[in-house]
């Protein structure tokens, strides 16, 4: 999983598994959905990301055990 913050255009890209995107669906205003071939969702994009995430400057991950 990768994810990238773009100060420039104010989007926050969330890439969960890599490889081509067959079709994208803008499912709120706002949040693009993208998915692969086989209809599996391989990653989002939030658009105007400052307006609805609080701290773009760092992230926290964790895993539940």
């Amino acid at each position: 999983m990768n994810a990238t913050y773009d100060a420039k255009t104010d989007t926050l890209t969330l890439v969960l598994k890599p490889g081509p995107v067959a079709e994208s669906d803008e499912e709120k205003p706002g949040v693009i959905l993208e998915y692969d071939e086989t209809g599996n969702l391989i990653g989002l994009e939030i658009l105007d990301a400052s307006k609805s995430i609080p701290n773009l400057t760092s992230m926290e991950f964790r895993v539940a055990i």
